[in-house]
């Protein structure tokens, strides 16, 4: 999905995430499935998240870079904590800091993710078009 109409907007409660926040990351990550993230993932790129009470709640960040545009990853809340905007939010946040650099965002989501892809739809990016995405690793990743 391209952000063809995307508006980005600071997000006070994002704070950003570093390595030591990795087994946090990995554990929202498998509740949550957004796709891939191992854990390297988080040197490819700035993420963010909010915490609640201490716990990592909800992330978002970048990782792949070409001229010109950013790729927004691994966007993801936990499940008690969904439905109030904060993945908006957090996406917004990212948004503004690839606008700052003048670039353009764009991310990826499988087909059957159709909550995300409204999200993303009311956020202002559109679909692109379809394809196929292969993982090679050599750690084991759940099936979704």
């Amino acid at each position: 999905m391209l952000g063809e109409d995307v508006d980005g907007a600071d997000e006070p409660e994002a704070i950003p995430l570093h390595e030591a926040d990795v087994p946090e990351m990995l554990e929202l990550v498998r509740q949550t499935q957004p796709g891939p993230f191992l854990q390297r993932t988080i040197e490819m790129g700035d993420y963010i998240g909010i915490r609640r009470e201490g716990r990592l709640v909800a992330m978002a960040g970048e990782r792949l870079h070409f001229e010109g545009w950013t790729e927004i990853s691994a966007v993801c809340t936990a499940p008690p904590y969904r439905g109030h905007g904060i993945a908006s939010r957090l996406v917004g946040s990212l948004i503004a800091g690839i606008q700052h650099r003048s670039e353009r965002a764009f991310l990826h989501v499988t087909t059957t993710n159709t909550n995300a892809i409204r999200l993303y739809e009311d956020l202002g990016f559109r679909i692109r078009r379809g394809f196929t995405i292969s993982v090679l690793t050599t750690e084991p990743i759940a099936d979704p």
